[in-house]
């Protein structure tokens, strides 16, 4: 019997909710009642049925009556997983406080993010050059809910100034104000809806460039488009009269990428239909700040490519491309009229590597100005430099370890520093300085490189999917020689061409600390080959992303790895659409399902959140062909009456601004009605909260939960095992600290 919940059971307290008794089998369980009604829907022909539509109004009565019995079963069912409390001082113990972010650089200042192990959210420090350090922001300071997180910032290139970004949990505003650096003192702003936005400053310190949604009063009701503009606002001057540089009522769904050459003479903007993979970029000159002139220098959209632009010193354009190149190459081509005719290639495609970023360092000191390009093999950083100038690579950067190099800084203006991200599976996140004059590699005097965990192994393994196309899989496990099959948790993402990378986790390292394997697939519709296997596992081959997952479980059972009662798959927002769907299509393959802000109704989920500017990944439900794509795989349209599905814990935001909070609503509803075993269905509700983010000690219990629920239904125990001491940097809230945020 599972332990109490207010006094009772947690079988009697369900019967008491339902007033029902199953005969023979207190085991399986009982839900809040959820009203099945009628709604059907014709669409493009189809005819479909959505007998949770009325979750979907999350302000009514019913539905909060039902989320909150929802709140009470999860409580009485968290209150019967064994270790809670052993989980929950692992992942303390594991997370690793600090900086784990390059500094930005404006001449002698550096800002930098840093989240000590008392803090529930990161705070924004300056340091200059005598390693004075000054705190500029501290979100729990503005806000004692903790519910304020520092989200951006943008220093002026001259360090004076630093434009600031902060997000409410659960509120749509996200307005940007303006320090002044010397003081820390509030001199501009706010200036309001600018959630996702670029920002880019004029020299000088006195205007730049954002963009920001038009006021929610000149949108129709229910418009849920981002509708954005980029506008010029001058230091002081109310927001309200900023002109509108770029950007109109045609565009409805656009993103825009703002650069300004570091002479200040020209701007580059990109332009994209939501996160499609391809982009058009235009150019202004920036003789009259208020009324500029675009150009557009490369027409993406229509040669179905992604362009990023950089300003050279000489005012022409570095452009970082896939344009026959699914990996990424690296071109140089003339300011205006940039056709790909004209493009010279400076850096060529490597296929078995994708391009992850290029930096420029031309400060006058240096011998020759120089271009640093990191690409991934397999998931595995590498960082080279090349000559500018005609592209030839001079030497490698040698890297701390074998593992990922990310986030990559330089001084602004003019370089002559790399300042990088490094971590693997078995050491978390520090900031490490490459000195270009010199090839040295330090860490970085604000950021403490921690020693390997010697406990954790990792490697890399290649599985075949159905269709014989072998995919990347992460294996960290315990170091200690594996004995047979054990519990596994397999993550995955597969959308947006976003790279899954062998990465510190906390919540990874516990998991292999308690003896199980953590596994990460590197799905088609991820980015890990490039964009042609970006290409693979989006619209009309989304499935492939879900049967590359269900054939990454297969292969882990197949080589005693693991087992089906043992196999737990997790994953985030699109990766909670990834696992929702395997499941949902192999329920035979899974012990435990946890979807964290998932997506699961694909017919409507362009309706809820930014839903509606996902269409180029996904597809829409208004065209016949493209609902058919998602009918195909749409998880809550394949919940079977009948079927004994796996555990699903089912988390997210009680709002979610991004996926919207229906899609755990109505698929946790949809699952309850329909499963014939023994294990639960879990709705686990986070107030206060927003999508696949929160304060440090919301994220932690998260990662608790999900930890505990993974180990309960998979097996793992940790009663006889605990996390080896971390190696004492002799850290103190009054020093320096190192590592990464929780």
């Amino acid at each position: 019997m599972l332990r109490s919940y207010s006094g009772r059971s947690i079988h009697e307290w369900q019967a008491g909710r339902r007033s029902l008794r199953r005969p023979f089998s207190m085991a399986l369980p009982i839900y809040p009642k959820a009203q099945r009604d009628g709604a059907v829907e014709n669409l493009c022909g189809f005819t479909i049925s959505d007998p949770y539509r009325w979750l979907e109004a999350g302000d009514d009565a019913r539905v909060r009556a039902w989320a909150a019995q929802q709140d009470e079963l999860f409580a009485a069912h968290r209150d019967g997983w064994p270790d809670t409390g052993n989980w929950r001082a692992m992942i303390e113990e594991l997370s690793t406080f600090g900086v784990s972010d390059p500094p930005m650089v404006r001449g002698s200042l550096m800002f930098i993010a840093e989240q000590l192990r008392d803090d529930e959210q990161r705070r924004l420090v300056v340091v200059d050059g005598t390693s004075d350090r000054r705190v500029l922001v501290d979100p729990v300071e503005l806000d004692p809910s903790r519910q304020t997180r520092l989200h951006a910032w943008w220093p002026s290139r001259e360090g004076e100034r630093v434009a600031v970004q902060m997000e409410v949990a659960e509120q749509p505003a996200s307005d940007i104000v303006v320090l002044d650096v010397r003081t820390g003192e509030v001199m501009d702003g706010p200036l309001p809806r600018a959630r996702n936005t670029s920002l880019a400053w004029l020299p000088g310190g006195d205007a730049f460039y954002y963009v920001n949604r038009v006021p929610t009063e000149e949108l129709a009701p229910g418009d849920q488009r981002l509708h954005r503009r980029v506008r010029l606002h001058r230091i002081g001057s109310p927001p309200e009269s900023d002109p509108v540089v770029f950007g109109g009522a045609d565009a409805p769904d656009c993103y825009y990428g703002l650069v300004v050459s570091a002479d200040g003479r020209y701007l580059a903007m990109t332009v994209a239909d939501g996160p499609a993979p391809c982009n058009d970029v235009w150019i202004a000159e920036l003789t009259d700040p208020q009324a500029l002139r675009f150009v557009k220098t490369v027409d993406g959209r229509s040669i179905r490519a992604n362009v990023l632009p950089r300003f050279l010193p000489d005012g022409n354009l570095l452009l970082v491309t896939d344009y026959q190149a699914p990996c990424g190459r690296i071109c140089t081509a003339p300011r205006r009229h940039a056709d790909p005719s004209a493009w010279r290639t400076l850096v060529p495609e490597d296929a078995q590597a994708p391009l992850d970023d290029c930096l420029v360092l031309d400060d006058p000191t240096l011998p020759r100005p120089l271009l640093l390009v990191a690409r991934a093999r397999h998931g595995v950083s590498t960082l080279t430099a090349h000559d500018l100038a005609d592209g030839r690579p001079l030497t490698t950067v040698p890297l701390p370890g074998i593992g990922v190099a990310t986030s990559l800084q330089t001084e602004v203006p003019h370089g002559r520093h790399l300042w990088f991200s490094y971590c693997d599976a078995a050491t978390p996140a520090a900031v490490y300085r490459y000195h270009a004059a010199t090839g040295e590699v330090e860490p970085e005097a604000t950021s403490t490189a921690r020693k390997p965990d010697s406990t954790i192994s990792s490697r890399t393994v290649r599985y075949p999917a159905g269709d014989g196309t072998e995919i990347t899989l992460f294996l960290f496990t315990p170091s200690e020689e594996l004995d047979g099959p054990r519990p596994t948790l397999l993550y995955g993402y597969g959308s947006f061409g976003l790279t899954m990378r062998p990465l510190f986790s906390p919540m990874a390292a516990a998991w292999v600390h308690a003896g199980g394997i953590f596994a990460v697939a590197c799905v088609r519709g991820g980015g890990e080959e490039g964009q042609h296997w970006h290409d693979a596992g989006r619209g009309p081959r989304k499935q492939q992303s879900i049967s590359d997952f269900n054939d990454a479980a297969s292969w882990l059972v197949r080589t005693g790895h693991t087992t089906p009662g043992q196999l737990a798959i997790y994953g985030i927002s699109g990766g909670g659409l990834l696992v929702t769907a395997a499941a949902t299509q192999r329920p035979d393959l899974y012990a435990a399902v946890i979807a964290d802000g998932p997506l699961c109704d694909m017919v409507r989920y362009e309706r809820f959140g930014l839903g509606c500017t996902w269409t180029e990944e996904f597809g829409t439900a208004t065209q016949p062909e493209q609902l058919q794509w998602l009918l195909g795989y749409s998880p809550y349209h394949h919940v079977t009456p009948g079927t004994a599905y796996p555990a699903f814990l089912l988390a997210g935001a009680v709002t979610d601004l991004q996926t919207g909070e229906a899609h755990v609503t109505k698929m946790c509803a949809a699952l309850q009605h329909a499963t014939s075993g023994d294990r639960p269905v879990l709705m686990r509700r986070e107030p206060d909260s927003a999508h696949a983010g929160s304060c440090a000690s919301k994220e932690r219990a998260l990662a608790t939960d999900i930890l505990a629920f993974a180990g309960k239904y998979t097996g793992l125990s940790l009663r006889t095992r605990h996390a080896p001491p971390m190696a004492d940097d002799g850290a103190h809230a009054d020093e320096q600290p190192q590592g990464t945020g929780s």
